[in-house]
């Protein structure tokens, strides 16, 4: 059985430790009624000390056991922390230690959010990319120089480190270790229980989420990490400069200066992703389609599908589907 070590320590994001520990059980609790035994996991909150753990916001949990205790480990889960991770990190250095050893014993390691400092401090990612939460870009680059921060990417993933940029990413990073731990099957049924849209491909989220080279303005990150996050609801883009504090032409400079494309553009691009991976993977009509990836007129969608696609949603469906009932027979026929 594979164990899951999901770490907990003082001031922890709450929804950083409670999110990887509510999908890998429901998940577990998904193969026990289905009898799949194989797949069940050994999932353990671990802490520095004995006893309960006091999180962010007041949050208290349990530790199951503590770390000198964790002697083999197959996945481990950072979380992240409210305040100064650098403080952090040099109040829990024998954290830092444990992930240097683990990682060495071969054990794979997801940092989420700020827990990429103690990845970073044990000396595991010299050389490699990462990622953290934008509103720590500056002071971990100039703390750990010699890590690769990705700017612009909400997920990393290298010589088996992952990190995340966003509590988001880390549901969807979930999504990933699901799959490869349990299989597709449970995996589409825990996203549709935490998720409001089907899953998508871990590559997908990889190359969807850093399509323009790596910039620096942290406030058109945030943009963009809103727009990924509410691309389904109706937005304007004048209220999206009043949420921060743009004029709309500002807006529109630094986001063509940073990302080589409009606001606008932008969000059509990730409605039009979006709206792909549901025709490729789901049954909804081309009305509920329009209307899950924000555009209530299923004409204007239809039009603007075609003009981008050179097909419309319906042929590009057929396509696809073709193309995936050519390689699953291809595959069961290998097998």
């Amino acid at each position: 059985m594979k164990q899951v070590t999901i770490i907990a320590i003082l001031r922890a994001l709450g929804s950083t430790v409670t999110i990887p520990l509510e999908m890998l059980s429901a998940a577990n609790d998904i193969a026990r009624a289905r009898k799949q035994s194989d797949k069940l996991l050994r999932i353990e909150l671990i802490g520095l000390e004995h006893g309960s753990v006091v999180l962010s916001g007041g949050l208290t949990m349990q530790c199951t056991r503590i770390l000198d205790q964790v002697k083999d480990c197959d996945l481990i889960f950072v979380p992240g922390i409210w305040g100064n991770p650098r403080a952090s990190v040099n109040k829990n250095r024998p954290l830092v230690d444990w992930i240097r050893q683990k990682h060495r014993a071969g054990a794979t390691i997801c940092a989420v959010t700020t827990g990429v400092y103690f990845v970073a401090e044990a000396g595991i990612l010299d050389g490699r990319a990462a990622t953290t939460h934008w509103k720590f870009f500056d002071q971990f680059q100039a703390a750990y120089p010699q890590v690769k921060l990705q700017r612009k990417r909400f997920i990393t993933s290298v010589d088996n480190i992952y990190c995340t940029g966003s509590v988001n990413a880390a549901r969807d990073i979930m999504l990933h270790f699901i799959e490869q731990l349990y299989g597709d099957s449970i995996a589409n049924e825990i996203s549709r229980q935490f998720t409001h849209e089907l899953k998508r491909s871990y590559e997908s989220l990889l190359l969807s989420k850093d399509q323009q080279s790596t910039h620096h303005d942290e406030e058109i990150i945030k943009v963009q990490e809103w727009l990924q996050d509410n691309y389904y609801h109706h937005i304007e883009i004048g209220a999206v400069a009043d949420r921060f504090r743009m004029s709309v032409r500002s807006l529109n400079r630094r986001f063509k200066l940073a990302t080589n494309t409009t606001p606008l553009q932008y969000l059509q691009d990730l409605r039009i992703s979006h709206a792909k991976d549901l025709l490729k993977r789901s049954n909804l009509v081309i009305s509920e389609v329009a209307d899950r990836v924000g555009y209530q007129d299923a004409s204007y969608f239809t039009g603007l599908f075609k003009k981008l696609n050179a097909v419309t949603p319906n042929e590009y469906r057929q396509l696809v589907r073709n193309k995936l009932f050519v390689a699953e027979s291809n595959q069961r026929s290998i097998q």
